[in-house]
């Protein structure tokens, strides 16, 4: 009993013939194995293969997937503040224009309200550059459709065509961004 035990314990011998799995018989040509077991084989070899490319293009596909929602988030964390930048533009207009009537009005009562204002004006811009607003400059500067609303033209000499003549209305770009262009007189040349 000890022998049989001990045999049957035993590991299995590659070379040996006799214990050859079906695999290594068909590696050396199938010589045991019947045509419909060769097939078999053949199919599942086929099918393994198939599954193996899809494996391949799932993870591809799911590798991509994952890089563009990386950049869909990171897009998404850098202008988060685009519609909240967009109603507070408006008030920095209102700040603009009554820092020009303070400084148009007489200078005894006008005085302290045109530092106020100032000081608002001041601490308002800079939170807002701060939160990643810019202020687009378009005066002296070539028409740039990109970033300048053209809504008249006016007839000199002084500059080149198609330069900036005045600003009437800033414009404001978040990062690189616009969120509002920049409303401006362009320069043609004159009629003679």
């Amino acid at each position: 009993m000890k022998t049989e035990s001990t045999e049957a314990s035993a590991p299995q011998n590659p070379d040996d013939p006799t214990t050859a799995t079906p695999e290594a018989q068909a590696a050396d040509g199938g010589a045991d194995m019947s045509p419909a077991e060769i097939a078999e084989l053949q199919a599942q070899a086929a099918k393994a293969k198939e599954h193996w490319d899809t494996l391949l293009r799932t993870t591809a596909d799911f590798e991509n997937f994952k890089k563009r929602a990386a950049r869909e988030r990171q897009d998404a964390v850098k202008f988060a503040n685009e519609s909240l930048l967009q109603k507070l533009v408006p008030i920095l207009d209102t700040f603009d224009m009554a820092l020009t009537a303070a400084t148009n009005a007489k200078e005894g009562t006008a005085q302290s309200l045109q530092t106020g204002v100032s000081m608002i004006l001041s601490q308002f811009r800079n939170t807002l550059t701060e939160a990643g607003l810019e202020e687009i400059d378009a005066t002296g500067k070539p028409f740039d459709p990109n970033f300048h609303e053209a809504v008249s033209q006016q007839e000199t000499d002084d500059v080149a065509e198609g330069t900036v003549v005045q600003q009437l209305r800033r414009g404001y770009k978040l990062k690189e961004r616009l969120l509002r262009p920049a409303t401006v007189i362009v320069s043609k040349k004159p009629t003679s």
